[in-house]
């Protein structure tokens, strides 16, 4: 009569085991997240400031400390022309974050609108998108790249207009198949009986809907930019060797790992990592935040 507590044997002679929710707490669920991606955009953030601060430092030269180890002066050693690498890692992170960022927010925004033109116009619209997504992936990405920024003058512009051109197609991809599911649901189909615009469908319906795939796709482009222009830079088509980027860092060091100045590398590879997982933890953050099954307050 007074009902069964937890461990308690039931009449089926099964125990009762009742496990109680675990509390969220002051951080818990949706507020740990939240948490986690405003302290990771705090430090992107304050790496960029950082390395705008450091540029003049950076391109500093001291032919008296070159090729010096990591010590308490120069945590990240000197390079070749004593020129420091804490100072010139930093303001390679706020330029290959501003360029990456930048073309990767571009080149995404072209990704969802032409998969919502794909997903939610006519026959010809998604014929036209398709033959689009197959023409940019029939051609491989470093010469597109290579044609892009040589024709509007190489530098930062270059670099950002060629790898917002050339990686939409496989985010669009993606979104279009999404926003075609969400085609079939039935309030779609009241919507579209009901009169409701195409570009109204699109913003109110379809891009709530794929707002985790996009931020997902957004967080993969990011250290594509990365990698891609730091080749066009190896190339000599991007930026210029005078301007502090982890790409040219990077491939610059390649031709001292040899005699032992591992710490031209290793320093500015890490730092590159660790800006790419803070980005990827923003970007799981957020799907987590804005997904309909995520954790609850």
């Amino acid at each position: 009569e007074g009902g069964c507590s937890a461990g308690e044997p039931v009449p089926g002679g099964v125990p009762l085991r009742i496990h109680a929710p675990r509390p969220n707490g002051l951080l818990g669920g949706r507020r740990a997240l939240l948490a986690g991606a405003l302290v990771a955009l705090a430090v992107l953030a304050a790496a960029v400031v950082a390395g705008a601060l450091s540029a003049e430092r950076a391109s500093a030269t001291d032919f008296t400390a070159t090729n010096l180890a990591p010590c308490l002066e120069h945590p990240f050693g000197t390079d070749w022309m004593g020129r420091d690498m804490l100072a010139r890692t930093l303001a390679g992170l706020s330029t290959s974050v501003v360029v990456g960022a930048v073309s990767a927010a571009v080149s995404s925004v072209i990704a969802l609108v032409l998969a919502a033109a794909s997903a939610l116009g006519g026959p010809r619209d998604d014929a036209v998108v398709g033959w689009l997504i197959d023409l940019i992936m029939g051609v491989p990405h470093i010469v597109l790249l290579i044609l892009v920024s040589y024709a509007l003058g190489r530098g930062a512009a270059g670099v950002c207009v060629g790898v917002a051109l050339t990686h939409w197609p496989s985010l669009t991809r993606v979104l279009r198949a999404e926003i075609m599911q969400l085609r079939a649901q039935p309030f779609m189909a009241c919507s579209r009986a009901l009169g409701v615009s195409r570009a109204r469908l699109a913003l109110t319906h379809a891009l709530p809907c794929v707002l985790p795939q996009y931020l997902v796709g957004l967080v993969l482009l990011f250290p594509h930019a990365i990698l891609h222009e730091a080749s066009i830079t190896f190339l000599g088509f991007g930026l210029s060797p005078e301007q502090p980027a982890i790409g040219v860092i990077l491939s610059e060091a390649m031709g001292y790992l040899t005699s032992g100045a591992w710490w031209l590398a290793v320093f500015p590879g890490a730092a590159l990592l660790a800006v790419v997982l803070m980005f990827d933890r923003v970007g799981s953050a957020l799907r987590r935040l804005l997904s309909v099954e995520g954790v609850q307050a």
